[in-house]
């Protein structure tokens, strides 16, 4: 099999790439991405390249399977139209094109985002994405149109996930020695582990799997619970405070992105991943406390 590979220098994309290349199903992997990536392996070449750019039909032409990682996350200070056509158009571009190719295998990478909140959610309830929150509103667009056009494909919906590799972002908010002063009960969140991601990600691509899979290790936490006990004496800040400073700091030097995501902290958002384990014989290896604790504890060692 050979994949083409959006995204190919992505946070996830560090993780993934020596498992796939390391599979004897996987003959070749040919990556695109704005920025080199470090990974160096005989399966895998890769191409500096938009994926909006029309080289990337070429591209395909020799290739099995779609595996789309890219997208915009946090968009700085970049033009929410610039990041739509990114996101959305470009997503539809790329899909078209492996059509055309003639690619059959398709894998999205899809996000618990385009739920926005609610507990135990399994993969048939309504898409609602946070308002504002221009990455979950993105690829909830895009999951309407794949399963419109594309039926057949594989959108795959992880949780926060985490690991060496992570979004700096999730980094910072998890190691700041304080935490949002929020109403009992603490809302209730999931993650999942770049490894276990990256297992499903390879079933997926092996199995003849589609539709919404939910991706989330067993269990849940609060962010006050993962705060405080990496920060015996950390300080709640009001909920207020906080978006303020974010917001602040967003239009001034575009620090992470638009502040309508941390609306999440006050919401649970909890999957049922039952499908993945049926339909992917998927079962993360690792435990939430196991995730949490690759990126807390790094920071105090």
């Amino acid at each position: 099999m050979r994949i083409f590979l959006s995204g190919s220098s992505s946070h996830l994309a560090q993780a993934l790439l020596p498992r796939l290349c390391a599979k004897s199903e996987i003959s070749a992997v040919v990556g695109i991405d704005l920025q080199a990536s470090n990974f160096a392996h005989p399966k895998f070449t890769q191409h500096i390249l938009d994926i909006r750019s029309p080289e990337t039909a070429r591209l395909m032409q020799a290739c099995d399977a779609l595996l789309h990682l890219a997208f915009v996350v946090l968009r700085g200070k970049m033009a929410a139209e610039v990041m739509f056509d990114i996101n959305v158009q470009g997503t539809r571009q790329l899909f078209s094109a492996a059509r055309q190719a003639g690619i059959s295998r398709l894998v999205h990478l899809s996000s618990a985002a385009v739920y926005g909140s609610g507990e135990n959610l399994n993969e048939s309830v309504t898409l609602n994405p946070l308002p504002g929150f221009l990455y979950g509103q993105h690829k909830a667009q895009v999951e309407s149109w794949l399963a419109d056009e594309f039926p057949g494909a594989l959108r795959l919906r992880p949780h926060i996930i985490l690991g060496p590799n992570c979004q700096p972002l999730l980094q910072k908010l998890l190691r700041q020695p304080c935490y949002v002063r929020l109403a009992e009960p603490q809302p209730q969140l999931q993650c999942v582990h770049e490894n276990d991601v990256a297992d499903a990600i390879i079933a997926g691509l092996l199995l003849p799997a589609s539709g919404a899979i939910n991706l989330a290790a067993p269990g849940s936490y609060s962010l006050k619970q993962v705060i405080t006990q990496a920060h015996a004496r950390a300080l709640p800040v009001p909920f207020s405070a906080a978006k303020l400073a974010l917001n602040l700091a967003w239009r001034r030097t575009g620090f992470g992105g638009e502040p309508a995501w941390f609306d999440g902290v006050k919401q649970s958002l909890t999957l049922d991943c039952s499908r993945a384990m049926q339909v992917l014989a998927w079962q993360p290896r690792y435990t939430t406390e196991a995730t949490l604790a690759s990126v807390i504890q790094p920071c105090l060692l």
